[in-house]
């Protein structure tokens, strides 16, 4: 059994889609959820779903001891960052090497890095007057929005379009293809 650890600092409608994804998957489950904001819905979300979460503060992450004992205690082999806003630590990518992925809600490397994330990506490809937006799937690595690039996939930005127009497109990507992404990079991992 692949053991997941979601990572998650809001909302988490896709920490849940993910959890909804896998709950009956016979190889992959949902150990855990991880957040730097006791106040985030996502723990709302866990519960309801039977999903332990805990809280770590910034500087927990950055130094790394107490959430790496947390995801080796939850034997976590896999991390997922859904609307996850701090940058992994070293001691989290020593870890995982090649075992941390992210979503964005844009086509990188348009619109990514430090600051460039929900509401505002979206006001920005807008304001730009972008053709289109979408999703990119990649791994994380120590840069803001850097890692490889997985899995991209697009939607029209139409004249006139609001940025809440926009992040509703690319919310329905999320849901569509992050989860299904995740399963096809597991069964390669475990081969």
């Amino acid at each position: 059994m692949i053991r997941i650890a979601i990572f998650a600092s809001g909302s988490g409608s896709n920490a849940e889609n993910i959890a909804k994804y896998f709950r009956d998957h016979a190889d992959i489950q949902v150990a855990l959820i991880l957040s730097n904001n006791p106040g985030a819905y996502v723990h709302d979300r866990a519960k309801k779903l039977g999903i332990p979460s805990y809280t770590f503060s910034k500087a927990a992450f950055d130094e790394g001891s107490a959430v790496l004992n947390t995801l080796r205690e939850y034997k976590t082999d896999f991390i997922v960052l859904a609307g996850f806003l701090l940058k992994v630590s070293q001691p989290l990518l020593d870890a995982f090497p090649g075992r941390i992925v992210n979503i964005h809600p844009a086509l990188l490397p348009k619109y990514g890095g430090k600051g460039l994330y929900g509401d505002r990506v979206h006001r920005a490809v807008v304001e730009a007057g972008e053709r289109e937006s979408g999703i990119t799937i990649h791994y994380v690595n120590e840069n803001y929005d850097e890692g490889d690039i997985i899995f991209q996939a697009r939607c029209e930005v139409i004249p006139g379009e609001t940025p809440e127009d926009v992040a509703r497109k690319v919310h329905e990507l999320e849901y569509a293809h992050f989860p299904v992404v995740i399963d096809a990079l597991l069964k390669k991992l475990n081969r």
